[in-house]
Parts: structure tokens; sequence; C-alpha cells
């Protein structure tokens, strides 16, 4: 896994979307520290695991790479982020969860409603975004992943994290 990325940085197609409790999902990302045609293909490869997996947020070090860089679409239109930084926070919200990094598992998060993001876009251009809603949240929790947070250590009653997978196994054994 490449957590001493640089501008020598070896692409690799093949990045496979880490699971908890991975210790690479505890980590703080880096920032980037210039954009390079290394971090534009990071972008992209990272909206195609995105896409294919299918979600609809992703952060770098879900694939590996401790940079802080988020990609995100809710349908809404896709985000590509680098260094982003929540400069305001409105509101409240709660939306049952879910993580590619966590696959099987949901659960209620309350978070802020509205956010402004601001950040660097994939041609280095400042950018500030007002997100509501769905697209707040995806935010937020991207970002937890650079801090090195996933969305269950922002659950209140552990006893409503729902394992989905297992139970949708148990239903299909009854039918």
């Amino acid at each position: 896994m490449d957590t001493n990325f640089t501008s020598s940085y070896n692409y690799n197609m093949n990045k496979k979307i880490i699971k908890f409790p991975s210790p690479m999902l505890k980590k703080k990302a880096k920032v980037v520290k210039r954009l390079t045609p290394e971090i534009v293909r990071l972008i992209d490869e990272m909206i195609k695991i995105m896409l294919a997996a299918p979600g609809i947020g992703l952060a770098a070090p879900q694939i590996g790479v401790l940079l802080r860089v988020i990609v995100a679409d809710t349908g809404e239109g896709r985000w590509a982020i680098i260094n982003p930084k929540l400069t305001e926070k409105h509101g409240a919200q709660t939306f049952v969860e879910g993580c590619l990094s966590l696959p099987g598992i949901e659960a209620p998060v309350d978070r802020a409603s509205q956010v402004i993001v601001s950040g660097m876009d994939r041609r280095g251009e400042k950018i500030k975004i007002e997100a509501k809603g769905l697209l707040a949240t995806v935010f937020q929790h991207e970002i937890d992943h650079l801090d090195g947070k996933v969305f269950i250590d922002r659950v209140k009653d552990p006893s409503l994290i729902k394992y989905v997978a297992f139970e949708r196994e148990k239903r299909e054994e009854l039918i």
C-alpha cells in the first residue's frame, strides 16, 4: 500500500477497497502539497472504483493512499476535492449510512444538514462548495475517512448498527 505518496507514485490500476478493521482506515491522511498528473490519475481511478462498487463517495485512504483526496457522486454531479476542509456546518440531520469499507453494515448517524467545504479541484483551482442533505452527509463521511474515522465511530447507540448482509442471508433461508 502506498503510504508515502509522492510525485513518483507508482500508479496501479488494480487498487481495491480496503475493508474494516484494517489499520489503514484509522490513519490520518496527508495534505497534497501540489497537483501532479499522478493525483489526477488517482482521482480518475477513485471515481471508477466508487462507481463500480457501487458507491456515492470514496476517500483515498480507502484504497490505501494516505492523501487528502475525496470523490463523491450522489446523482447531482460528480465531485473530486483535494485537501477538503469543512469550513462551516449548520443544522442537523440523521441518515442511515453505509460504507464501501464496511460492506453489509449500516447505522443512523447524526451530522450537519448543511456544510461548506473548501479545497482544490482536479485542475488545481480553489473551490468552495455549499452542500445540503445527502451530499453534505457524504462530504462529512469522506472527510472523516481522511481523519482516520469510520461512520460507526459516530453511532450514538451501537444497538442500532445493522448487519444487513447477515440479515439478508437469514431472510433468504426462511423463504
